[in-house]
């Protein structure tokens, strides 16, 4: 196996492991929780409270423990959450509801975990994909000597950075040629 980096494998299986006895556990709490007399509000407000405290949770540990155990300090790892939660939450919300919906409606509970669990293979795969792309726009900021974030969102880049280079050359210019 030429060319697999064991280092993320590694952390891949550290980071999944340690999160899945609180994941299996806040999915049976959720289960018994919010059981109204009306399906529909049941359901709704799983989906709700899940989509606005699990999820903005875990993707922050995803990423978070990605960039720790790459080594990273807590200024990167900070950037580097604000580089990735935003779009893997809001990305989440196309996916989770409807997946977080029939689980609760159709699949029996002994078998939610294993739902969930084989869905969040998909997931995390799309994580990991994410956290690759914010680390070499990071790496390629930092070596711009780019000065704020870099911003992935919508597959379009953001470098505040190098808007405000821009503004100082052209502040620079009008200078030389007063």
């Amino acid at each position: 196996m030429e060319g697999r980096d064991w280092a993320r494998t590694g952390r891949a299986l550290v980071i999944g492991g340690l999160a899945s006895v609180p994941g299996y556990r806040w999915f049976l709490w959720l289960g018994n929780s919010f059981n109204y007399g009306s399906k529909a509000a049941s359901l709704t407000a799983k989906v709700v409270v899940n989509q606005l405290t699990f999820t903005p949770i875990f993707n922050s540990y995803f990423f978070g423990m990605q960039a720790l155990l790459s080594g990273s300090s807590m200024g990167e790892t900070w950037t580097h959450l604000k580089n990735t939660v935003p779009t893997s939450w809001v990305n989440s919300c196309k996916i989770w509801p409807a997946i977080t919906a029939f689980s609760f409606t159709f699949v029996a509970v002994q078998y939610r975990s294993i739902f969930g669990g084989v869905i969040a293979i998909g997931w995390q795969t799309y994580l990991s994909l994410l956290n690759q792309r914010a680390v070499r726009g990071e790496e390629e900021g930092a070596q711009h000597g780019m000065v704020g974030e870099v911003r992935e969102e919508r597959g379009v880049r953001e470098e505040r950075g190098a808007r405000e280079e821009k503004v100082v050359q052209g502040e620079s210019r009008q200078k030389a040629t007063a």
